[in-house]
């Protein structure tokens, strides 16, 4: 009987730079459940400690055949598992020594599809081509093999689009699947044009790829889709792009889900949302308070968290609705404060901010005095209500420990303005530091609405927060993601997998899929607001209404939205969606 073998290549297998990483990740077992051993994750080869998820181990006879033939020519293939409880099977591939190919392969696709990469830089196009066609010979040599098998490369985004390319441009047998997870030129004309969505049938794709000197990927990417078996895309936002730049209508669209499985219960997650406020609110004293006070009883916690794309991820507006929110709370919300954090890494961060670090200093100095006088404190207050007696003043700290808080409380105490990004970073020229000044958020005794940009990497040992991203998503309460050019968008889903109530745009994938498939449960939990039609100021002022909205929750209404976005989220569980992948390779027979 045919079985399938599946060669799923991309270039974030084992190698995290983006989005599919996750995707990846989370149906590995799914797929594994589905391919048995027959199922290969392919992704490229890269030295020794850059790979620390990937463990290399003896490859099965009939694979070691394969790479002692390949290793003839130059590619040499690594094959292990990746280190997560799923423990698929990975193949990497070192292309170094095919990289004597590389004008040769892009003659090859010239010819046969009619790419121009004139002027295409090693690094930029011609690496990840030359190992994608490496992928392709090495798919061709197990094909040659395994004659009794359907073979099918799946190829994500044009980085790997050159496997797929190797089959097409010759007689192979082996079957091709190509999934956009956002096309080159979308993505790049929604970051510079204010109405692209209104605009997409007006633009000649070639001309404005070759205008925003992104005509070779975009080239590659039109031949992929084109001429692959099957062509599938994540979302049908993206599949409008795929129609008018493509040439090509998706069919089928792949829509990305999450393995819940690896996330906590609801109970889990109202025990560690204490625990990791707690951590949020530590940072915001010592951030804030040497400056004033206010309560942190009535302080919400919202959170943004992106890739920097300025526009493309709402920034923008984001900082628009917060200035309106800012001005509602102050006049109408008296003593409501409201902490944005701004998870977004800059790559040019180069240390804490040394004021900010001084402060924890302090502030931990003072905390560890309070701690080591409890025991003491403790034992009087137990005195005083067994004996019945008055609790006072002095109960609580004798003369001399009140003097040494008082010391340090001084040395804590400072004059002039917070800071508004936790790290070292060129002020002058970011967006999102020059958004927060224009729209007045400064965090002044007088803003209700305080902002951080945090433009690091949330790895758990920062020397600040110290917490990874799931951990700091558990100590928010909101998460908000205000996209304007989205093609899925895993963090709301992640977000409110972890019990945030969450908001996005009916211009992302996810948010596009919610009102197609669940339109009764768009504000439950998961709000999905209306940008498609909206000018950006309009959008701001809908989005500060529902900021104002979620600031006014009383406890109860926000722990029901909780639990409403915990309980969504399990419509996408890979469990429920992976059919979709089903379907493609069925569409291959």
């Amino acid at each position: 009987m045919e079985k399938s073998a599946i060669f799923e290549t991309s270039w974030e297998v084992c190698n995290k730079v983006g989005g599919i990483y996750t995707v990846l990740k989370s149906k590995a077992a799914h797929m594994k459940s589905m391919f048995k051993e027959n199922f290969f994750l392919v992704g490229p080869y890269f030295p020794q400690g850059k790979q620390a998820a990937f463990e290399e181990k003896l490859p099965p006879e009939d694979i070691k055949l394969v790479f002692d033939e390949l290793r003839h020519e130059g590619i040499l293939c690594h094959f292990g598992k990746w280190l997560i409880p799923s423990s698929p099977n990975v193949i990497l591939v070192d292309y170094s020594g095919y990289s004597h190919k590389n004008n040769e392969i892009k003659k090859d696709f010239y010819e046969k599809f009619g790419i121009d990469s004139l002027g295409s830089t090693y690094h930029d196009y011609d690496e990840p081509i030359v190992w994608s066609t490496a992928v392709g010979r090495m798919v061709e040599v197990y094909a040659n093999s395994h004659k009794e098998d359907h073979v099918i490369v799946h190829c994500h985004e044009w980085l790997a689009s050159g496997a797929g390319l190797y089959h097409k441009g010759k007689d192979s047998r082996v079957k091709v699947v190509f999934t956009t997870h956002a096309t080159m030129l979308g993505r790049t004309l929604a970051s510079v044009e204010h109405d692209f969505y209104n605009k997409l049938e007006t633009y000649n794709p070639l001309e404005e790829a070759k205008r925003l000197g992104v005509h070779t990927k975009h080239q590659t990417e039109v031949a992929i889709a084109k001429t692959c078996d099957v062509f599938t895309t994540v979302s049908e936002l993206t599949g409008d792009e795929a129609k008018f730049f493509l040439g090509r209508v998706p069919d089928v669209i792949l829509p990305n889900g999450l393995d819940l499985r690896d996330f906590p219960t609801f109970e889990e997650i109202s025990i560690k949302h204490k625990l990791f406020k707690r951590n949020i609110l530590e940072f915001v004293q010592y951030a804030l308070f040497p400056y004033y006070t206010f309560n942190l009883d009535d302080t919400i916690i919202m959170f943004t968290a992106a890739r920097y794309e300025f526009r493309g991820k709402g920034l923008d507006v984001y900082i628009k609705a917060l200035k309106q929110l800012d001005l509602a709370l102050t006049k109408n919300f008296k003593g409501k404060t409201v902490v944005n954090f701004f998870f977004v890494p800059t790559g040019s961060a180069h240390g804490i901010d040394p004021e900010i670090l001084e402060n924890k200093t302090f502030f931990e100095d003072i905390r560890e005095s309070i701690v080591s006088s409890m025991p003491k404190v403790q034992d009087r207050l137990l005195y005083r209500t067994l004996a019945n007696k008055k609790i006072i003043k002095s109960d609580l700290f004798d003369d001399n420990t009140l003097r040494e808080l008082k010391r340090k409380i001084n040395r804590f105490q400072k004059a002039g303005s917070p800071k508004l990004c936790s790290h070292i970073i060129n002020e002058d020229n970011d967006a999102i530091l020059k958004g927060f000044k224009q729209a007045g958020l400064t965090n002044s005794a007088e803003n209700a609405v305080k902002v951080f940009l945090y433009p690091i990497y949330l790895t758990g040992a920062d020397g600040l927060l110290d917490m990874d991203y799931y951990q700091c998503i558990q100590a928010c309460q909101f998460g908000i993601f205000p996209s304007f050019y989205e093609p899925w968008g895993y963090t709301p889903v992640e977000a409110a997998a972890l019990g945030d109530v969450t908001l996005t745009t009916d211009l992302s994938g996810f948010g596009r899929f919610v009102l197609s498939h669940y339109p009764k449960k768009a504000n439950q939990g998961i709000h999905v607001l209306p940008r498609g039609k909206a000018t950006d100021d309009e959008f701001a002022e809908i989005l500060s209404k529902r900021l104002y909205e979620f600031a006014a929750y009383s406890k109860d209404e926000r722990i029901n939205q909780k639990m409403e976005a915990k309980r969504f989220s399990n419509k996408f569980d890979w469990e429920h969606l992976i059919v979709y992948y089903q379907k493609a390779y069925e569409m291959t027979r």
